[in-house]
């Protein structure tokens, strides 16, 4: 039933992670609930440690910002890829060196120029525009940043338009043929200091070769860099390497992505003669399949179709509404039962699109069954929302059977966080 997921079983007809009963957990904690293996986490960047043994490994914060899985991508060494100032101060909470973190975005303000450079990160440029603004900035400041360029490389990485970054049309990075003018300007700006080149073509990729063509144009981009006198000392290929969501799609593993790119990457260095640090940026294939979603059961409809309506919708779990994303479902009180009807399964939005499972079978359900949506670690709880003051869920950390709540969930008040009226209009 659960394929390589070592840290999910089924035990007397319940689903456990790692040595927790979900539907008891479901019970006492309430729901909706994410549950995160913390031993399934560490397993995951071992893998990536083992595949890539030389490189530098930054974990892809948007994936998931829970401050302690944050520290634990720490303790294994990893740095962190963030996307907004607001995701520098949480990684410097969670402990990342501000040498291992790299500062990525299309849409930096001055002041997000001006956190930067007070925190000491490096940088990803997107494009020549923004690279004179840097510079400016820092010089205001009388600081130097170190900085990658964000290129473009014009890869089709085989996923869902709306994750895929490195086609020519995305709004991500600087064309290809630019790279090298803009990184010569680089040199003779005060203020900034390049170091290297920066890449990510998408997200959820299930095929290699992809990888294997970027690595190549990356290469190709570091010998026009060279030719024109640019020192690099740091090459980051980014990340996106799917998981296997659906039991029946296979996806390849670190050592698989490894075996793509990196004769591709130490042939050409060698060519090339340079000898830069290679850097990844693993986001889902880190934490997605460490978490489940815990949701009950409140309502069974017989319609058109059986609706089964759970109370967590695309509030708490939006892949689906978003990219018609597929989350493997299983009845964490009835996980050894066999199936006996069609599903779809619905949220309590008030929106016709809050679908998180379509046409699904499932064992005969009933109100206060539980189910466990799984592979929820990655863009779960992190593009979670209040929309239609639905107050966000708890998060909980599993090692063995210890059970730690590492974030509470949120009550109505929540909804009012930040808000007053305006005193013109009290009577």
């Amino acid at each position: 039933m659960f394929g390589p997921k070592s840290h999910l079983t089924a035990r007397d007809d319940h689903l456990y992670i790692d040595e927790v009963d979900c539907f008891a957990l479901a019970r006492n904690l309430g729901t909706p609930l994410y549950v995160t293996s913390e031993r399934r986490l560490r397993e995951n960047v071992l893998a990536y440690r083992s595949a890539f043994p030389d490189a530098d490994l930054y974990f892809a914060m948007k994936a998931n910002g829970n401050l302690t899985l944050l520290h634990i991508a720490v303790q294994e060494g990893m740095g962190a890829d963030v996307f907004s100032s607001g995701e520098i101060f949480v990684a410097r909470m969670a402990g990342f060196p501000r040498e291992k973190i790299l500062y990525n975005g299309n849409s930096k303000s001055e002041k997000d120029h001006e956190m930067a450079l007070q925190a000491g990160v490096r940088m990803s440029v997107d494009s020549r525009e923004e690279l004179e603004d840097l510079s400016r900035t820092a010089q205001a400041l009388d600081r130097e940043a170190e900085i990658l360029f964000r290129v473009n490389p014009d890869v089709s990485p085989k996923t869902h338009p709306k994750i895929a970054t490195g086609l020519r049309s995305s709004k991500f990075g600087i064309p290809a043929d630019q790279v090298a003018a803009t990184y010569q300007r680089a040199e003779d700006l005060p203020g900034v200091l390049p170091v290297g080149l920066h890449c990510h073509i998408g997200s959820q990729i299930l095929d290699t070769s992809p990888f294997a063509e970027a690595a190549n144009k990356m290469m190709d981009i570091a010998e026009a860099v060279v030719k024109v006198g640019g020192k690099i000392k740091m090459i980051d290929l980014g990340g996106g390497l799917g998981i296997q969501y659906n039991p029946d799609a296979p996806a390849p593993s670190p050592a698989d992505l490894a075996a793509a790119i990196l004769p591709i990457f130490r042939d050409r260095c060698q060519e090339i003669g340079i000898s830069p640090r290679l850097i990844l940026e693993p986001g889902r294939s880190i934490v997605a399949d460490t978490t489940v979603m815990l949701a009950g059961v409140n309502v069974i409809k017989r319609a058109h179709v059986n609706f089964a309506a759970v109370d967590a919708g695309f509030n708490a779990l939006a892949r689906p509404m978003i990219y018609d994303s597929y989350h493997h479902v299983v009845v964490a009180n009835k996980a050894d039962q066999p199936a006996k009807e069609t599903y779809t399964v619905v949220g309590p939005i008030c929106e016709t699109g809050d679908v998180l499972a379509k046409d699904r079978r499932l064992p005969a359900l009933e109100r206060g069954d539980v189910l466990a949506f799984l592979d929820a670690g990655a863009y779960g709880f992190s593009m979670a929302s209040q929309y239609n003051g639905q107050p966000r869920p708890a998060e909980v950390l599993v090692s063995g059977d210890r059970v730690e709540v590492t974030r509470r969930a949120e009550d109505a008040s929540a909804l009012l966080a930040g808000q007053s009226i305006p005193s013109r209009l009290m009577w």
